[in-house]
């Protein structure tokens, strides 16, 4: 039977406009929809109903389903940067201006040279690359990489920069209902009613969900529901807004469309929610399944609840003469509406011996045949149904009869959307009755409290014969999950299970008898649900196929893994403002102005920027670095430290928590003192040092190094919540807070008492690794006597907005000291030339803190800290691991960071083996030659020993094993 004209219906049509055309491209052809159109209700208004290409055997595709579900109808839509691939037809609605193009073809989509593919289908079985792509070996590099790179994929990614604009936003709710259907609607007017905050999200421009096209009260239940709720202020209503991720703790992501593909709007394309909700309602609705029967794939077969919403939200036919194939009551709805609408609906195909319900009854009422104990054996037709072959239910596919068609509406049942429901941990038991697994009230996701804070109802809960009020007197479902029940192979091959991916009935049987009993193993092994609809259409019709395969109950085989995002997300939308010079925020200290008009040359560090250096005229950066080494040594200089981590940690436990995270005491540090730490990770390596300072009995503050503030706070944060969420401790990342400045040098007591009126920082009150709170230059400072330089050294914390201040009048006082501010690149050659470790240069992720000579920062008196047990292994007790040492160049030539030391002998790859590498290597202006830090095998031990470096240019620079402290080793330095 041929696909003809009209395809708009003369009536109806809730969500269309008629008096609004709207013209759009597709594949080069102008065409032409109306205003609430989506893309695949206004291609199908034009007779339009194939609509793509699958991946694997290229194989004709139009819509099956209606919502995002949709597995096949996926257009690249927009031009240049506004391209995006695998738009979904059923979801996206019509703007003036689109262009679309179809995906997956070459080179048009009714000439594709891909469906060569359908040919070879026998000579390519799920799992076939495996078995192929093996042999010969030096094929794969050459041969089949390539070629399955070239064919990876659906449509083309964009080439050009996104030029719209996208945000995030954030908000809080006693109760987030997810869904804006009756079921929904009804749970968030009780809540609202009961005075908590509720937020309601529906994916749909129109509220209501299912329930206006099915129900003849639907839209009035509907109304008066959102009558009550708009008059309630406590309650926050959303359209056009998918849920697509639940996570724990209640915490929502949500995708609003706010001007989807219509730029002229002026105002944001998406914007991404985090909500956070006491309790989340999740009131999704239910998916209906295909039936697998042969050729169940030719465009204009589509689920049954796909072909009334075409008609009844769009007005548009899917076909003239339908045929209608189920194993449910519900089915029989579609051939209701198309009937009122006026088309021809031939029969209707009950899997079941009997059906007698009140739809059944309506349906013969209209002279409408119903074919009980029947089934497709197969559809006919290539690029659009012609007819269908009838034949038993019960039996193996005989033919009994054929009806000719072109629309086949099919409906194998409902499945909940769970998925929101077990993205957080909830449980799903089986629904034997309704032949569906459903969310199990007695083992859902679990709220920060350990109690359960998530909640299914409606349809997503499995009540599909009640909405709100609304029942729906339906008989049982018959499972159905092979029509005819004995299909012989040869039918089993041509009934599709996930229509994107190409895999059928028969792939899967293949991979249980390959031994793929895990349903996660077939997935993979098969491609199964791995479609941009994520399984939604194919997954629970495919484990059944499996559990029969298995010969094991369907529960026993239980589901693949529900992940978010439940639909597809853009990166764009991710990542919101956080694009181009703010994809990775600019971070700049209260003293960034002044750097910047003094000559800074900058150094990034983590998102922040550091003064490296501050060139004066003439001078180059090696040059200028020399310079403020020897300023601080002889005089005072000062460097901005306020990058440095600052995280306060509080509370009754905050003691016992600190003496976990560091490996040496922290407990017993008095208030008023200071003290070095090291912090490891589980595995015992070193992650960060810094100095620890106790303000209070309960109040401690943490420093980290630059770029781990944020690193070692999540990581303090995850141990509290996650092992220890019971111990009272709170912290706080207050890095951005303090300005902190460092004054170095002989001078540097000099310096500030000329600002410290009564604030005594002389050496008697003020000891080394103490602390102090007063006044510098009239402003509150805490001052900490610490030094990185091993120079008399005080670090000044002030409120950031008055850093600029303090730093100004530091500099106005000490101009007849020579003082001098110094750079990142001068604290690093001090630090070196002090024999201090810098995290990131002497360690790499595999450093524990035996190997740099800090054993003595190891508290002998804790029974535990993070890493101690790690750190017990053998290979961490191996005295062969290499240690820190000193390196003094032999020629007076810098041996550069990373060069290794080589042994005797070579390894297995013909390269020379090493017994160690250089951390950490400067010209020493102090001491007037190269120093380096290194970690070599036994080299505390080795002292005096030379070593050689290949570079890569071929020479061989030699250094001697030295101390690692090579300028005042004694220390005496320290106070003035």
């Amino acid at each position: 039977m041929t696909h003809t004209p009209p395809f708009r219906l003369p009536s109806g049509g809730r969500l269309i406009d008629r008096a609004f055309q709207i013209p759009f491209r597709f594949d080069g052809r102008t065409l032409r929809g109306l205003q609430g159109d989506s893309l695949a209700s206004a291609l199908l208004s034009n007779g339009q109903m194939m609509m793509g290409r699958s991946f694997k055997y290229h194989r004709p595709r139009g819509p099956v389903a209606s919502g995002a579900e949709e597995p096949n109808a996926l257009f690249g839509l927009g031009q240049g940067g506004r391209f995006e691939p695998n738009q979904r037809a059923t979801t996206t609605s019509l703007v003036p201006g689109m262009a679309l193009k179809s995906q997956n073809c070459w080179p048009s989509l009714d000439a594709d040279i891909g469906a060569v593919n359908n040919w070879l289908s026998p000579m390519l079985p799920a799992g076939f690359y495996y078995k192929t792509f093996i042999h010969p070996r030096p094929f794969w590099k050459h041969v089949f990489e390539p070629i399955i790179r070239r064919s990876a994929g659906l449509g083309a990614a964009p080439t050009e920069a996104d030029p719209d604009r996208y945000e995030q936003a954030y908000a809080h709710a006693d109760l987030v209902v997810v869904g804006g259907g009756i079921a929904g609607l009804g749970a968030a007017v009780e809540a609202a009613r009961n005075g908590q905050t509720v937020v309601v999200l529906e994916q749909d421009p129109v509220w209501g969900g299912r329930s206006p096209v099915d129900h003849p009260e639907g839209q009035a239940r509907i109304d008066a529901l959102l009558a009550d709720l708009r008059a309630m202020p406590n309650v926050t209503m959303r359209r056009n807004t998918m849920a697509t991720g639940l996570y724990d703790h209640g915490y929502l992501l949500a995708r609003e469309a706010l001007a989807d593909h219509d730029p002229q709007q002026g105002i944001p394309r998406q914007r991404l929610w985090r909500i956070r909700a006491g309790h989340v309602i999740v009131a999704t609705g239910a998916l209906e399944r295909p039936l697998s029967f042969a050729c169940n794939d030719v465009p204009g077969v589509m689920l049954a609840s796909a072909a009334r919403d075409f008609i009844a939200n769009y007005g548009v036919a899917p076909g003239q003469r339908i045929v209608v194939v189920t194993n449910n009551d519900d089915a029989y709805r579609t051939a209701l509406v198309a009937h009122d609408a006026g088309l021809d609906v031939a029969a209707v195909i009950d899997a079941r011996n009997v059906a007698d319900g009140d739809l059944p009854q309506a349906v013969r009422a209209r002279n409408i045949a119903v074919l009980t104990g029947s089934a497709i054996a197969k559809v006919k037709g290539g690029r659009h149904v012609e007819a269908v072959v009838l034949c038993d239910q019960a039996g193996d596919g005989k033919p009994t009869g054929a009806i000719d068609c072109d629309v086949v509406a099919m409906s194998g049942g409902w499945s909940p959307v769970v998925h929101l429901w077990s993205h957080c941990g909830g449980k799903l038991l089986w629904d034997k009755d309704q032949a569906m697994f459903r969310p199990n009230s007695e083992r859902p996701p679990l709220g920060g409290d350990g109690r359960g804070n998530v909640t299914a109802v409606g349809a997503a809960n499995g009540e599909l014969r009640c909405a709100g009020n609304l029942e729906r007197r339906e008989a049982a479902t018959r499972p159905v999950w092979c029509m005819p029940q004995g299909a012989p192979y040869k039918l089993r091959s041509k009934m599709w299970l996930d229509y994107q991916n190409d895999v059928k009935v028969s792939d899967v049987e293949l991979a249980a008898r390959e031994g793929y009993v895990s349903v996660e193993h077939t997935k993979r092994y098969t491609t199964l649900g791995m479609a941009t609809d994520q399984g939604k259409v194919s997954n629970i019709n495919g484990l059944a196929v499996l559990s029969k395969a298995l010969d094991q109950p369907i529960p026993a085989t239980g589901t693949t893994t529900f992940r978010p995002p439940y639909t597809p997300l853009t990166l764009a939308t991710i990542a919101a403002d956080a694009r181009a010079d703010t994809f990775q925020p600019l971070r700049k200290t209260p003293m960034h102005s002044w750097h910047e008009h003094h000559g800074a040359s900058w150094e990034p560090v983590g998102q922040w920027r550091r003064a490296y250096c501050y060139c004066a005229a003439g001078e180059d950066r090696h040059a200028a670095v020399n310079r403020e080494i020897k300023a601080v040594r002889q005089g005072v200089g000062t460097l901005d430290a306020s990058t440095l981590g600052k995280i306060v940690v509080k509370g009754p436990d905050a003691g016992r928590f600190l003496d976990m995270m560091y490996t040496n005491m922290m407990s017993t540090l008095p208030v008023g003192r200071c003290r070095y730490g090291l912090m490891c990770n589980e595995n015992g390596f070193l992650m960060d040092d810094g100095v620890v300072v106790r303000l209070t009995e309960d109040t401690w503050l943490c420093h980290t190094t630059t770029g781990g503030a944020d690193h070692i706070h999540g990581h303090m944060e995850d141990w509290l919540q996650c092992e220890w969420w019971d111990w009272q401790v709170y912290t706080a990342n207050v890095t951005e807070q303090w300005a902190q400045i460092a004054v170095a040098g002989p001078q540097a007591r000099q310096l500030l008492q000329r600002l410290s009126g009564s604030f005594d920082l002389s050496q008697d009150a003020l000891p080394f690794m103490s602390w102090g709170e007063g006044e510098i230059a009239d402003i509150p400072a805490r001052v900490y006597r610490i030094s990185f330089s091993g120079e008399l050294s005080y670090e000044i914390a002030v409120p950031a907005n008055r850093g600029l201040e303090l730093w100004e009048k530091l500099h106005e006082v000490g101009r007849d000291l020579g003082i001098t501010p110094y750079g990142t690149e001068a604290m690093h050659v001090m630090r070196a030339e002090k024999g201090f470790i810098m995290i990131g240069d002497e360690t790499d992720g595999t450093i524990i803190p035996q190997d740099l000579g800090l054993g003595w920062a190891i508290s002998k008196k804790k029974t535990d800290y993070i890493g101690k047990r790690a750190q017990s292994r053998s290979h961490m007790t191996d005295r062969s691991r290499w240690q820190l040492v000193g390196l003094e160049s032999l020629d007076g030539r810098v041996i550069p960071d990373g060069a290794c030391a080589v042994d005797e002998g070579v390894n297995a790859n013909g390269q020379r083996k090493t017994q160690g590498r250089v951390t950490s290597s400067y010209h020493s202006p102090t001491l007037g030659h190269p120093i380096a830090m290194a970690l070599v095998r036994h080299g505390p031990e080795r002292m005096g020993q030379v070593l050689e470096f290949p570079l890569p240019s071929g020479e061989v620079l030699k250094g001697r094993i030295v101390d690692p402290v090579f300028y005042d080793k004694e220390g005496s330095r320290l106070n003035g």
